[in-house]
C-alpha cells in the first residue's frame, strides 16, 4: 500500500488550501449550484435568489453559470423561501430582513474571528507542516468541529436570552401597524477620541475601546436599558422608563468620571416614541438625542424638556439652559441632569 507524500506547499499556497478545506467543512462541501439551480431547487426565482444572497451580504458572481453556492448555502435559502412562506415575515420586509441578519451575523463572524484567528491558524499552520492532503482534511475537520460545537451552543442560547429579553420590553401590535412606543434613547461619547488616536498606538486603542464597551454595557443592562449599538468612540442605548435612561447617563458619567486614564463622555438623552425595525431605533427622538450629545459639555448630561419634565423628584435635579438653534432643526430647550444630593438611588 502506498502512503501518500507529504507536501509542503508555500505560504500562500498553504492558506488557499486551508481557506478550501475550510469552506468544505463549514459549508456543508464546495460550490456545486448556480443561480438557476439554487432558484429550482428553492422554489424562487433567480432574480430573489440574487438579491436574497446580495442582502445577506455576499457577492453574485455575473456570469450565469459560474457555480457559487454549497449545499449549505441551499439550504440556508430554502429556509429563507420557508420563513417568508408560512407567514412569519411579510414578504415586503424580506430583503430588508435578510440584510439585517447578514449585517449583525457579518460582525459576530468579525468579532469572533478576531478572537479565533491567532489560535485557530496556528494550529492549522503547525499540523500542515508536511501532512499528507488526506490528513489535513481530517485536522481541519476536527478542529472545526471542536471550535464550533460550543461556539454554536453558545450563540444559540444568548440568541434565546435575547428574544425573551426583548419580548418583555416589547408591545405586540397587529401585523402591518408601525412597531413604535415611547422610549428614552441616550447616545454617549468620548470627548477627543480623534486626536487621542493619532497618539495612542494600536494596543493601546484596542484597550481603551474594549474598556468602553465593557463599561458602557455593564452601567445600560444594570439600570434596565439595552445597547442599540455602539461606534467607536459612542454608545447608542434605549430603557422603557424616564428614571431608568437618567440613572444610565449618570452611571456612565460616574464611571469614566472616576477613570483617570480614559477620556471624558458627554451623554445626551431624549424621551418620545421611535420606530423600531430590525434593531435599530428611529424618529425625531433619536435625533433629539443625537443633537443634544453633541452640544453637551465633557462629563454633563442635556436631556430635553420632555425628559427633563418626566425627572421631577428627589432623585434627580434638572436646569434649564438657553434654547438650542441648530441648522434644520426645531428650537428646543435642553436641561442639565445631576443627581440630587450626593448621588442617584438605585431602582
Amino acid at each position: 500500500m502506498n502512503t501518500p507524500e507529504p507536501h509542503s506547499p508555500s505560504g500562500s499556497d498553504l492558506f488557499a488550501e486551508i481557506q478550501e478545506e475550510l469552506e468544505r467543512s463549514l459549508l456543508g462541501g464546495p460550490r456545486r449550484y448556480t443561480v438557476a439551480q439554487v432558484a429550482e431547487m428553492s422554489g424562487m426565482t433567480p432574480v430573489r435568489v440574487r438579491r436574497l444572497w446580495q442582502a445577506l451580504g455576499f457577492t453574485v458572481d455575473p456570469e450565469p453559470d459560474a457555480k457559487m453556492f454549497t449545499d449549505g448555502d441551499v439550504d440556508a435559502l430554502c429556509n429563507i423561501a420557508a420563513i417568508i412562506g408560512s407567514g412569519a415575515i411579510d414578504e415586503t420586509l424580506e430583503l430588508s430582513a435578510a440584510r439585517s441578519l447578514g449585517q449583525s451575523i457579518s460582525r459576530l463572524a468579525e468579532w469572533q474571528l478576531t478572537l479565533f484567528n491567532t489560535h485557530m491558524f496556528e494550529q492549522l499552520l503547525d499540523s500542515h507542516a508536511g501532512v499528507a492532503p488526506d490528513e489535513m482534511r481530517k485536522v481541519i475537520d476536527e478542529l472545526v468541529q471542536r471550535m464550533s460545537m460550543r461556539t454554536e451552543n453558545l450563540q444559540s442560547y444568548v440568541w434565546r436570552r435575547h428574544l425573551v429579553a426583548t419580548t418583555e420590553r416589547s408591545i405586540v401590535r397587529p401585523q402591518g401597524s408601525a412597531p413604535t412606543r415611547d422610549v428614552v434613547v441616550g447616545f454617549a461619547d468620548m470627548v477627543g477620541y480623534t486626536q487621542l488616536t493619532r497618539r495612542i498606538d494600536a494596543g493601546e486603542l484596542n484597550e481603551l475601546l474594549e474598556y468602553f464597551e465593557s463599561e458602557v454595557t455593564a452601567v445600560i443592562a444594570a439600570h434596565h436599558g439595552w445597547v442599540i449599538k455602539t461606534v467607536g468612540d459612542e454608545v447608542m442605548f434605549a430603557t422603557d422608563e424616564p428614571a431608568d435612561g437618567a440613572r444610565i447617563a449618570i452611571g456612565l458619567q460616574e464611571t469614566f468620571g472616576a477613570s483617570q486614564n480614559t477620556p471624558a463622555l458627554r451623554v445626551g438623552l431624549a424621551w418620545g416614541p421611535a420606530l423600531a425595525r430590525f434593531g435599530d431605533l428611529f424618529g425625531s427622538v433619536v435625533n433629539n438625542a443625537a443633537r443634544l450629545t453633541g452640544a453637551a459639555r465633557p462629563g454633563a448630561i442635556l436631556v430635553d424638556e420632555k425628559l427633563a419634565a418626566e425627572l421631577g423628584d428627589d432623585e434627580f435635579r434638572v436646569q434649564p439652559l438657553r434654547r438650542l438653534r441648530v441648522k434644520d432643526f426645531r428650537r428646543s430647550r435642553p436641561y442639565v441632569l445631576r443627581p440630587a444630593g450626593n448621588g442617584s438611588r438605585g431602582r
